[in-house]
């Protein structure tokens, strides 16, 4: 099923263009008549084979236009690779408890995607550092994928799941397939979050090609991965997305929160412009795949 935009999000895309293909409709062949010559009830002659329909050439997609209003064309479908919402920093590949999927339900080995500090390890206080560990012990519960909860920021750029930008030539809107969560990043008229939320409050800029915005007014509910690295509501996350090519974005993130980490940090993770022809975000509400996890207890009272 489609995601559907309301006419908002239209309208923040700005006027769209919209490449119909022209489908060539086949010509009939004619119908057979009687043979010159023939008696009466003598079987018609069969009709002569029909020409080819000569069929118009579909026209060429519009070439995507490298640059909105002086700035890089950001729009698209992007999508991570890669295992860090297994895990930012580097991990082997292990086991889970989910053993009756054998190598289905493994862990992938990854690399650190932690830029700074330089031995991508995240820079927690030894508070911080328990707290993790204990979140950690309890996953899958613990963790708020699991539960369906809207991922928040920078996490929601590393799922396995695909997100759209829609870029016009004022605000930028996100849209994310898992939870169908959205943000919009106010690109005039910056103000503060009006509330503490899952996906935080962001207020963008153009520093140059670059797209940099800053989020905060978070919840302490999210999680960077799946490992239980966490924060408090005092993040802060510095987000800078630079065009690298035509279908790729390094998006840099920066976090800052005294009450969990000793300094700010920073990953470095790029993002691939998904190329099908007729690729578009689909559905993944996911709260009826979570009830189960959320609610079994109380159905066996």
């Amino acid at each position: 099923m489609r995601i559907r935009f309301t006419g908002a999000i239209v309208a923040l895309a700005g006027a769209a263009v919209v490449a119909l293909a022209v489908m060539p409709i086949a010509g009939q062949a004619p119908q057979g008549g009687r043979a010159g010559g023939r008696g009466a009830g003598a079987p018609a002659a069969p009709a002569a084979p029909a020409a080819p329909a000569a069929q118009a050439p579909r026209p060429a997609a519009a070439a995507r236009p490298a640059r909105i209003a002086g700035k890089p064309n950001m729009n698209g479908i992007w999508q991570a690779m890669g295992s860090a919402n297994w895990n930012l920093e580097d991990h082997s590949a292990s086991a889970t408890q989910f053993w009756q999927l054998g190598a289905i339900g493994a862990i992938p080995a990854g690399q650190s995607v932690v830029s700074d500090p330089a031995n991508g390890v995240i820079p927690y206080t030894p508070a911080g550092l328990k707290k993790r560990d204990e979140l950690r012990a309890g996953w899958p519960k613990s963790d708020p994928e699991a539960k369906c909860y809207m991922a928040g920021i920078p996490r929601s750029n590393l799922m396995p799941y695909p997100f759209q930008i829609v870029q016009g030539q004022k605000d930028i809107l996100f849209v994310y397939e898992y939870a169908s969560s959205n943000r919009i990043v106010h690109m005039s008229n910056h103000t503060e979050a009006p509330v503490d939320s899952w996906m935080g409050w962001s207020n963008g800029k153009w520093d140059g090609d670059t797209l940099a915005i800053t989020v905060n007014g978070f919840n302490d509910q999210t999680w960077f991965d799946r490992s239980g690295n966490h924060h408090t509501e005092s993040l802060q996350v510095d987000e800078r997305f630079t065009m690298q090519g035509d279908n790729v974005l390094i998006y840099e993130a920066t976090m800052t929160d005294p009450k969990t980490f000793t300094r700010p940090w920073k990953i470095r993770v790029p993002l691939y412009r998904r190329l099908e022809p007729n690729v578009q975000l689909l559905e993944f509400k996911c709260v009826e795949f979570s009830e189960e996890l959320l609610y079994g207890d109380l159905k066996k009272k």
